[in-house]
C-alpha cells in the first residue's frame, strides 16, 4: 500500500522532470551548445542533490496552505497534479508543477471543509508574479552587462564557443540543483507531513531523515522524468518562443537558476535571518515561468524585436488553466476514492473553547463577544467556519485566529521518556522534554508557552528563538500525538 500511495507522488516527480526540469538546458539544448543527453545526465545528478540537502524550506510553504493529514489524501492530490501537468507536457507548454499542486492543495481544503491559509496563498501568488519578472530583470542587466564585456573582450570566436559550452553545463548543474532545492516541494510535498520513513543514520555519522529519505526518491523520479521526456518542452523554451544565441540562452539559465536558488536555499533563509537582514520567502516558484522570463527579459534588451506573441500567449494560458484544474480534478478525485475505495482521504479537525483559550483568542485583539463559544465542541472546521460566519461579523485573519487557539491536538507526553525516542534532539531541547513528562497538552498554543517557559526567551534572541519553539513543539506533537 506504501508505494502504491507513493507512486502518485513519484508519477508528479517524473511530470515534473518531463516538463520543468529540463528548464535548466533548455537553452542549451535549443541552440545545440549541450547534447540533450548530456544536459540530462546533469541535471539529475544535481537535482537529487539539491533536492535531499535543501528541499525542506519550500516544502513548510506548502504545509501551511493545506496540511494534508491522510496519505490516501496526498495520493489522490499528487496524482491529479500530475495528470494535469502530463496533459499540459503533451501540449508541449511549460507548465509551472508549482501551480499544479497548490490547485490540488485548495481542491482538498475544499472537500476536507478545510480553511486555506490565504496569508500562504497570497504569498504563493506573489512569487507567481515576481517569478518571471525578477527573472526579466536578471537576464535583462546580464545581458547588457556580458555584452559590454565581450566588446571589450578579444578572445577567439573558438576558444570563446569552448568557454561558452563549459559555462552552460557549470551554470546548468547550478539551476538543477536550486530547481531540487526548490520544486520538491511540488512533487513530494504533500507527503512530508505523513511521511512513512523514519530517520536511519548511515555509518555513524552522517543522519538522513525521512523528509530526506521522501525526497531522495521523488528527486530520483524527476530524474528519470528528465531523460525520458523532456525534449519537446526544451525544444518549446529554447528555440519556439525567442530565437536565442548560444550567450543569451546562457544568461537565461543563469538568471532562472538565480531566482530558483533564492526562493528555494534555506542556508541563505538562515544566514539572512541570522543576521538580522530581510529574508525571502522559501516558496517553490516555477521554473518554467522563470525561463520563459529570463527568454523575454532578452528580447526586451534587444529591442523587443522576434518575439512570438503567439507561443507567449499559449504557455499564458497553460499557467491560468493548470491549477484550475488540477484543484476541479483533485475534488473529484478525492470524493471516488472515499466513496468507491474507501480510503479517508482526511481527518476531521476537532475544535473546543475552554475559558483560556477564549481569553488567549481575546488577547489577540479581538474584540467580539465569543461568549457564545465557551465551552463549545466542533467536530471539524467546517462546522466552526459555518457557526461563525452565522453568529459574528469577523474578518478572515480573525477567523484564523479563533481556529489556531480553538484546534485540538491531544498531546501527552509520558512520564517516563525513552532515550531512543528523543536521542535525535540536542541535550537542551531533550532536557526540555524530560521537564514536560506526565503532561498533557490539549492545545498547541499551550504546548508553546510551556516550551517558551523552559527556553526563557530574551528580547535580542526572540526572532531566533521564536522559530525553534516552532521547531521543537511540531516535532513533539510529531512524537507524542495520541
Amino acid at each position: 500500500m506504501l508505494l502504491i500511495y507513493l507512486s502518485s507522488g513519484l508519477f508528479l516527480g517524473w511530470s515534473l522532470g518531463a516538463n520543468n526540469a529540463a528548464n535548466v538546458f533548455g537553452p542549451a539544448v535549443g541552440t545545440k551548445m549541450i547534447k540533450f543527453r548530456t544536459a540530462a545526465y546533469i541535471t539529475c545528478i544535481f537535482v537529487i542533490l539539491g533536492a535531499v540537502l535543501e528541499g525542506a524550506g519550500a516544502s513548510q510553504t506548502l504545509g501551511k496552505l493545506g496540511s494534508i493529514n491522510q496519505i490516501a489524501g496526498s495520493f489522490t492530490i499528487a496524482l491529479s497534479s500530475a495528470i494535469t501537468v502530463t496533459l499540459m507536457t503533451k501540449a508541449g507548454l511549460p507548465v509551472s508543477t508549482s501551480q499544479a499542486i497548490v490547485g490540488g492543495i485548495i481542491g482538498w481544503n475544499f472537500f476536507a471543509g478545510m480553511l486555506t491559509d490565504y496569508r500562504s496563498l497570497t504569498k504563493i501568488f506573489g512569487t507567481w508574479i515576481v517569478c518571471p519578472i525578477l527573472s526579466a530583470i536578471f537576464s535583462f542587466i546580464l545581458f547588457k552587462l556580458f555584452v559590454m564585456i565581450l566588446k571589450k573582450s578579444k578572445t577567439h570566436l573558438l576558444l570563446r564557443d569552448a568557454y561558452t559550452r563549459l559555462a552552460f553545463i557549470i551554470v546548468g548543474a547550478f539551476g538543477a540543483y536550486s530547481l531540487g532545492a526548490n520544486n520538491i516541494a511540488n512533487a513530494m510535498g504533500v507527503f512530508a507531513s505523513v511521511s512513512p520513513f523514519k530517520n536511519v543514520t548511515l555509518f555513524s555519522v552522517f543522519t538522513m531523515t525521512g523528509i530526506q529519505q521522501l525526497f531522495l526518491i521523488g528527486s530520483i523520479a524527476i530524474g528519470v522524468g528528465v531523460i525520458t521526456y523532456s525534449y519537446k518542452v526544451m525544444k518549446t523554451v529554447g528555440g519556439d518562443l525567442f530565437e536565442l544565441s548560444p550567450i543569451a540562452g546562457l544568461i537565461v539559465v543563469l538568471a532562472e537558476s538565480l531566482v530558483l536558488f533564492l526562493f528555494g536555499s534555506k542556508a541563505l533563509h538562515d544566514w539572512l535571518l541570522t543576521h538580522g537582514l530581510p529574508t525571502i520567502p522559501l516558496v517553490p516558484v516555477s521554473s518554467s515561468q522563470a525561463v520563459v522570463g529570463g527568454v523575454l527579459g532578452i528580447a526586451l534588451a534587444k529591442g523587443g524585436r522576434n518575439i512570438q506573441f503567439g507561443v507567449l500567449g499559449k504557455i499564458s494560458v497553460g499557467w491560468v488553466l493548470t491549477p484550475v484544474i488540477a484543484g476541479i480534478l483533485a475534488f473529484f478525485s478525492l470524493f471516488i476514492v472515499q466513496n468507491v475505495f474507501n480510503q479517508p482521504v482526511y481527518t476531521e479537525s476537532k475544535f473546543l473553547f475552554s475559558e483560556r483559550s477564549l481569553e488567549r483568542i481575546e488577547e489577540q485583539g479581538i474584540e467580539n463577544n465569543l461568549e457564545d463559544l465557551r465551552n463549545m465542541e466542533f467536530t471539524n472546521e467546517k462546522k466552526l467556519r459555518k457557526f461563525l460566519s452565522v453568529n459574528h461579523d469577523l474578518s478572515r485573519s480573525e477567523m484564523e485566529i479563533i481556529h489556531e487557539f480553538g484546534a485540538v491536538i491531544n498531546i501527552k507526553i509520558p512520564e517516563s521518556i525513552s532515550k531512543a525516542t528523543i536521542r535525535k534532539f540536542s541535550k537542551k531541547n531533550q532536557s526540555i522534554i524530560k521537564s514536560l513528562s506526565d503532561s498533557t497538552f490539549v492545545y498547541k498554543w499551550h504546548l508553546q508557552e510551556k516550551i517558551i517557559e523552559k527556553l526563557e526567551v530574551t528580547d535580542n534572541k526572540e526572532s531566533k528563538d521564536s522559530d525553534r519553539v516552532k521547531k521543537l513543539t511540531d516535532k513533539i506533537i510529531e512524537i507524542f500525538s495520541i
